[in-house]
């Protein structure tokens, strides 16, 4: 029989027909491609598979042959999942897809996360896939922002269960205090027949699409036990011809009343971890005033476009992510970067969709609209992390995928134990039921995707926005953070403090500041403003001008060659710096940052034409965020391409432990790299940083913190961080930390209360001391427990 299967894969990177045969070669080696064939024109290899290979083997084969394979991402919606069983096997059934490259499924956000391969996996194959393990799939329109679960309404299920089960339960009690109020075999049956198989039928139809599809879920178990409980029962009235017997029609009853008030519990408590969610996407406008030929129109949100000019009124949201053209007001900013009072704002200053105008009348030119605007990726942000599974999720996934097997086999020990050895097989069947009850994998599921919902939503709250679980786990275990300087932990406006011509260049100090301001007048680094704004205008023009990265600037004013930059570039330069060098060491040991100017004409040698020293301010809460972080026991580092002086003098400042200077922008990743080595298995290495030149280094710690500035941060430093602290405030980098603490104890709790409810529960139900309906409010609660325990997290509040 032949069981040969195609593909098509596209790729890109090839240039040429050497590039086929590399492609072609890598393929080939994957086991169970018979054979690959690569078209360079059409940019795809068709292959031909002899068994299944999962799409991400194929795709690291690729990548490591030197190319790459497009992939995109798929957002679906899953209706039906009720526990961690659920959750792996539609992940299978996602995975098994052609074209997937992974799948992950959230079940207390009931979303799926698929990535997959450019043109393969179509929304169709996907939603059948889900359908035939058993669920129902809806794809998301990955522009807008998913909508929470929807409230249960089950209600009145619940409501109904519990009334036709009272009276089967009333009587048990009244046996406590000696009354016999027992109801006839018949009325009992009549009683729990309606809740067995119309309320509970729900445990029915998902039990089965779990057995159709080779596997078991909380819902298999819940029905099995029920119906146990109710066929003895009926056999033992069917056996007892018109006599009094003890019948058990109350277990089943009562589990399915508690099963169904945990589900509508959890229900509500699913909706609550989805606060922060519901809250940031409250904050879009559904119309903006725009301003147009000097009249004012209401146009739809989603009708703006960049250069709209939109008229923001006293009490209204901004509509867009823009800057100030005219008028005065304060902004209330604090659901976005978690800043607590407003901001006063002004022409030139830039203003977040989303946010809340206060007293005064703006005009907004409009610089981002839509999926671009900085509301929409803080949103996406934070689902992105709910929507992510922890590390430690591998546990559970691994626990949750023979959860239900297991079960079910010590269910049937229990009652061939209870049966053979004791020849009590109506005890059997119970302590068989009550071990199927209590054995509830939803504690499970929602350990760990409750709790990162809820951390993730207090974090966003306090201007913390987490990418991925993954950061927020590792977070927890930081025991070094590295600083970079400028614009992190000063404000990054340095102004200039002194300008000091050398005895022999013949310059005055505002001759000295032209030639450097002229040469720096289409710089936009913080040190060029400074000298730019202390400058006199006009200024002379300059000329081949060029960027020397980590050292300075070079070009040609009025004919003479300029070079400005650091004491390494005047080094390389070969520049004597002569009686300026005491000069320079004292202003440095006051914590300036010393430039140096040198010029020449033609091919002569270097001379040096002066210094310049500029002054940057400390943050102001900096030196208390360092305090804080030594006290949670943290090592400090401060990383500057600074001279050594001014370096130490900001280190000695704000307290920090370690400091280096004069480090080049591409030489901080490798710093970072050999801190982390350094640490080994003692603890993690966080890095903070708020420029572009910041990047690689945050991509090379463990835990990347991307800060904001007035302008919103770098999109690099935002991408490659895996926190993004929404307010240039050094504080929140300790907050980010504690948040990750109590998300991480939070989960270990959650999966110890998990694991608890059934490595007691289970012994105790196999040997006969648990009763089934004590094993179903046992079950029902600890769903609600875990989410419990996780929502307490939205109490969380800084430490001062």
């Amino acid at each position: 029989m032949n069981t040969e299967t195609t593909l098509s894969l596209p790729v890109e990177g090839m240039t040429c027909a050497s590039c086929v045969g590399r492609v072609e070669k890598a393929l080939a080696k994957v086991p169970g491609v018979a054979r690959a064939t690569v078209n360079l024109a059409t940019e795809a290899a068709a292959l031909t598979l002899s068994q299944r290979v999962p799409t991400a083997t194929l795709t690291t084969a690729v990548e490591k042959a030197g190319y790459a394979v497009p992939h995109d991402e798929a957002e679906l919606r899953i209706e039906g999942m009720t526990c961690a069983s659920c959750v792996g096997r539609v992940e299978r059934a996602l995975q098994a897809v052609p074209g997937v490259l992974a799948a992950t499924v959230n079940l207390a956000t009931e979303q799926a996360h698929v990535s997959r391969v450019r043109g393969a996996a179509g929304a169709a194959e996907l939603m059948a896939a889900v359908q035939k393990a058993g669920y129902t799939a809806h794809l998301l329109n990955a522009e807008q922002p998913a909508a929470p679960p929807a409230p249960s309404r089950d209600g009145w299920k619940v409501a109904l269960a519990a009334a036709l089960s009272a009276p089967l339960v009333i009587p048990m009690l009244g046996d406590l205090f000696g009354r016999h109020w027992m109801l006839d075999g018949w009325l009992q049956w009549l009683l729990a027949t309606p809740v067995q198989f119309w309320l509970g039928a729900r445990f029915y139809r998902a039990g089965w699409m779990a057995l159709r599809a080779g596997s078991g879920n909380m819902d298999l178990l819940v029905s099995l036990g029920t119906s146990a409980a109710y066929g003895l029962s009926l056999w033992l009235l069917w056996q007892a011809d018109g006599a009094m017997a003890h019948l058990y029609f109350e277990s089943s009853a009562v589990v399915i009343t508690l099963v169904l008030l945990g589900k509508w519990l959890e229900s509500r408590a699913k909706r609550q971890t989805t606060d922060a969610i519901r809250a940031l996407q409250a904050l879009r406008p559904e119309t903006a005033r725009v301003r147009r030929d000097g009249v004012d129109l209401d146009v739809p949100v989603a009708e703006l476009a960049v250069g709209d000019l939109v008229v923001v009124r006293p009490g209204e949201r901004v509509a867009v992510d823009g800057r100030v053209e005219d008028g005065r007001s304060h902004v209330d900013e604090s659901l976005i970067t978690g800043e607590s009072l407003p901001v006063a704002k002004q022409a030139g200053d830039r203003v977040t969709g989303g946010a809340l105008n206060a007293e005064g009348l703006l005009l907004v030119r409009t610089l981002a609209v839509g999926a671009e605007s900085t509301l929409a990726r803080i949103v996406r942000m934070v689902e992105s992390a709910q929507a992510g599974k922890a590390p430690i999720q591998r546990l559970v996934d691994q626990v949750s995928a023979v959860f239900v097997p297991v079960v079910v086999g010590l269910a049937l020990l229990t009652l061939l134990g209870w049966g053979f050895v004791t020849g009590d097989w109506s005890a059997g069947v119970l302590n068989a039921v009550a071990v199927l009850v209590i054995a509830c994998p939803c504690a499970l599921g929602l350990a760990t995707p409750a709790a990162i919902m809820v951390g993730t939503g207090a974090a966003a709250r306090r201007g913390i926005l987490i990418k991925d679980a993954q950061a927020l786990e590792i977070a927890h275990a930081v025991r070094v953070v590295a600083f970079d300087k400028t614009g992190t932990l000063t404000e990054g406006r340095p102004q200039l403090a002194a300008a000091e011509p050398a005895a022999d260049a013949g310059l005055t100090g505002d001759a000295l500041v032209a030639l450097a301001a002229a040469l720096q007048s289409g710089s936009e680094h913080p040190l060029a403003a400074a000298v730019l704004a202390a400058a006199k205008q006009p200024l002379a023009p300059a000329s081949d001008v060029q960027a020397l990265p980590g050292r300075g600037i070079a070009g040609v004013v009025d004919g003479q060659s300029l070079q400005l930059g650091s004491t390494r570039l005047m080094d390389e330069s070969g520049v004597a710096r002569g009686a300026l060098e005491a000069r320079a060491l004292a202003l440095q040991s006051e914590g300036r940052t010393v430039s140096w100017l040198a010029g020449r004409h033609g091919e002569a040698p270097w001379r040096l034409l002066g210094l310049l020293a500029f002054g940057d301010t400390l943050k102001p809460g900096a030196a208390a965020a360092i305090a804080t972080l030594r006290g949670l026991g943290l090592r400090t580092l401060m990383i500057s391409g600074d001279n050594a002086g001014s370096a130490i003098a900001v280190g000695r400042a704000l307290g920090i432990d370690d400091v280096r200077a004069e480090v080049l922008p591409e030489q901080k990743a490798g710093l970072v790299a050999a801190l982390r080595a350094e640490m080994g298995n003692q603890g993690k290495v966080a890095m903070v940083g708020d420029g572009i030149n910041d990047a690689p280094a945050l991509a090379a710690a463990d835990v990347g913190m991307a800060m904001a500035g007035e302008q919103g941060g770098t999109d690099a430093a935002m991408q490659a961080a895996g926190i993004t602290l929404m307010r240039g405030d050094p504080a929140l980098v300790a907050q980010a930390i504690d948040i990750s603490r109590r998300t991480t104890a939070k989960i270990r709790q959650n999966l110890f209360w998990a694991f608890f409810y059934n490595v007691v529960g289970i012994p105790l139900a196999a040997f006969g001391l648990l009763n089934p309906v004590v094993a179903g409010a046992a079950m029902a609660m600890s769903s609600v427990s875990v989410l419990t325990n996780a929502l307490l997290l939205k109490r969380w509040r800084p430490k001062a």
